[in-house]
């Protein structure tokens, strides 16, 4: 029996629709890819590359040494070795269900560090500012990654940071400047595990029906 594997992005295939969910893990069929712009996986290279600057210094970047909820409260987690492996894909921070085998596991961006705990720090590229209902489509990601450093007995902060840089400008040599804005999400780790749970009892039984609200369920079903 193949070891199966959960991430973040995989657990909000199922709570988009099950039967997606299902197809792609159980039997390796997933949902047709779209074009995926390379500007954000080219942001988050230099981002990491930035943030690891400061870290080495003992210092805080200057967009997060702006915020008030940070400056003089906040650490970069300096442990570079584990934060490598945090940060890898394929590696991550990993949990094994006990009781299913299954694996759960996520790539943080980066940790910060305030006291005796730990708070999530996650980037993100967009191509306009922040709207109101902008850092709620990332609830489920945060939820995991508290929930699975909790599991691998850190503590973690009830809450995590989004860090999201926008384009504002190009100036005359060509440079494109961006802003930065810091979001502030509650994290709910018991909501994380309640979506991990249900998804590992979906994949024991037989294929479910698809939600109602899933474009490619309802795509098939139509040139059917």
């Amino acid at each position: 029996m193949k070891q199966i594997k959960l991430s973040p992005s995989s657990l909000n295939v199922f709570v988009d629709c099950p039967r997606c969910f299902w197809l792609q893990i159980n039997k390796g069929v997933r949902r047709p890819e779209v074009a995926f712009p390379s500007l954000p996986s080219g942001m988050d290279k230099i981002l990491k590359e930035h943030f690891d600057r400061f870290m080495s210094k003992g210092l805080l970047p200057p967009e997060l040494m702006a915020q008030e909820c940070i400056k003089g409260k906040c650490k970069l987690f300096s442990d570079k070795e584990k934060l490598k492996i945090w940060r890898n894909n394929l590696k991550g921070i990993s949990y094994l269900d006990p009781k299913s085998k299954v694996i759960l596991r996520g790539a943080v961006d980066n940790i910060l560090v305030k006291g005796s705990k730990l708070i999530v720090l996650d980037y993100k590229t967009r191509g306009y500012p922040v709207k109101e209902d902008t850092a709620a489509h990332y609830e489920l990601q945060m939820n995991i990654y508290n929930y699975l450093l909790r599991k691998n007995g850190f503590n973690t902060e009830d809450f995590g940071y989004l860090l999201f840089y926008y384009p504002k400008e190009v100036l005359s040599a060509g440079e494109v400047i961006f802003d930065t804005e810091l979001v502030t999400m509650r994290v709910d780790v018991s909501s994380a595990e309640k979506v991990f749970k249900k998804a590992v009892k979906c994949l024991e039984g037989d294929i479910p029906k698809s939600s109602k609200e899933c474009k490619f369920c309802s795509y098939i079903d139509k040139v059917k």
